[in-house]
């Protein structure tokens, strides 16, 4: 998109937060306007902060898609929620997400969040998504009571699977955005390389096709990746698991299950990277990845002490 160059240029940052399976990751997707994060039905899938960016007049926003805050347990528990806040803390405005068709006004976790953001000192905006699948009582009982607790700017009822609301929403924050250089060149989408997009999307299918708490011990790795002569690229990936018993289950009877879980990302890492792709998967124990400095690094986290 070219813009006039004679009009000021806004350029910022919008921090995305809110409970696991709010609804984040879509936005953003939709947002954008082409898969940048990944979504599945699973709660806490989004580990890292990841950045999409969209264009929108003379205004250029960044969307940080955060991990779900909630309770957290384990060391990656607490990365991730960290990771959450600031992203709040660090941008020029922050949206709440709220899933209106679980979420109850007197909910804990929903009144967690609107404690937490009562001194908040950057602008804030009340996202009130799967508005097509609640209540219109709830709707307006949630409003009123996130209203009553935070001062937020402005509230959106949106349905982020749909879009329905959501240009509204993109224009509103473009316009709290501050006077300023673009941030990134005006075609890119996501501050994100495409070996960590590629790894993003094997652990999205690897959260859709694995069962219980098993895609939670697992991490993606992208080793290798090499261009070839015709054009297209040859990736290879580690499927990093806890322990033995894992590794079977994610390789299945004949490797039937990682041939099925490689087949999906790779038509979607074509997709998303308009290339093509020869991906190959490879399974391997690492025990303790969870506690290992490294693995956060790479996921762009900060290695918390213990608890």
């Amino acid at each position: 998109m070219t813009t006039d160059t004679t009009e000021t240029t806004r350029a910022g940052f919008v921090a995305l937060i809110g409970a696991p399976n709010a609804g984040k990751s879509t936005l953003l997707n939709q947002l954008v306007g082409q898969k940048v994060a990944i979504v599945t039905h699973k709660a806490q899938t989004t580990r890292a902060r990841i950045r999409g960016i969209t264009m929108e007049g003379n205004s250029q926003i960044v969307f940080v898609d955060t991990p779900g805050i909630f309770t957290p347990k384990r060391r990656l528990d607490r990365a991730m929620v960290a990771a959450a806040w600031g992203g709040a803390e660090e941008a020029d405005a922050t949206a709440l997400i709220v899933d209106a068709k679980r979420t109850s006004p007197e909910h804990e976790g929903f009144q967690a969040i609107l404690a937490s953001l009562q001194d908040a000192k950057m602008p804030l905006v009340l996202v009130l998504n799967k508005v097509d699948e609640a209540p219109k009582e709830r709707l307006m009982q949630l409003a009123a009571v996130a209203n009553e607790a935070v001062p937020f700017a402005h509230t959106f009822m949106i349905s982020a699977l749909s879009g329905s609301g959501v240009d509204d929403l993109r224009t509103c924050l473009a316009e709290m955005m501050p006077e300023g250089p673009y941030l990134y060149p005006e075609d890119q989408v996501a501050d994100l390389s495409q070996r960590v997009l590629a790894a993003e999307i094997t652990r999205e299918k690897l959260f859709l096709r694995l069962h219980e708490e098993l895609p939670y011990a697992t991490t993606v790795e992208t080793e290798a990746w090499e261009p070839r002569k015709d054009g297209s690229v040859k990736i290879s990936q580690v499927i990093y698991v806890e322990r033995d018993g894992q590794k079977g289950i994610v390789l299945g009877k004949g490797g039937a299950t990682v041939k099925d879980i490689g087949e999906a990302a790779r038509k979607d890492i074509e997709e998303a990277l308009g290339i093509r792709a020869h991906l190959f998967l490879f399974v391997k124990v690492r025990e303790n990845w969870a506690d290992d400095p490294e693995r956060y690094r790479m996921m762009g986290l900060d290695y918390p002490g213990r608890a």
